[in-house]
């Protein structure tokens, strides 16, 4: 059994699920403080400072002012304020992330096409065999034409 738990961790697979996590953890601080710190601000300052987390429904019957006092009577409640700041939050963070893949998407297509271009100019065809030969080949290693 410890031989066998020894081959899973030698195996790649686990290391790199492992940086992903350690990778994903901390992506996911950057991006809470870019939603928290940068983006809620401006949108805090647009909506007056709306602030839903105090929405909520009691459901038995009292009348709380706020969601705190409800906790604090022990009195069971709908918060359904809550769910719409992180509803709000989840989208913010959705498209932050989308645009981050869509840079990174761009990035890795424009080094895919510098790639290919030099690849294009390094070799030529050759005009016997239509074999794939070096720009500089003075011969064509398949058919021997000058």
């Amino acid at each position: 059994m410890f031989d066998d738990f020894k081959e899973f961790i030698k195996r790649g697979s686990v290391v790199d699920m492992a940086v992903g996590i350690i990778i994903g953890a901390a992506f996911t601080t950057v991006v809470q403080s870019l939603v928290n710190d940068i983006i809620m601000p401006p949108i805090g300052l647009l909506t007056g400072g709306a602030d839903f987390s105090d929405l909520f429904i009691t459901l038995d019957g009292g009348s709380y002012a706020s969601l705190a006092d409800a906790q604090a009577a022990g009195a069971p409640t709908i918060n359904y304020g809550i769910f719409i700041n992180n509803l709000i939050i989840f989208l913010i963070v959705a498209f932050a992330v989308y645009l981050l893949v869509r840079a990174y998407r761009r990035l890795i297509e424009k080094e895919e096409v510098k790639e290919e271009v030099v690849e294009a100019v390094t070799t030529k065809k050759c005009p016997e065999c239509l074999s794939e030969i070096p720009l500089e080949a003075r011969r064509c290693a398949h058919c021997a034409v000058v």
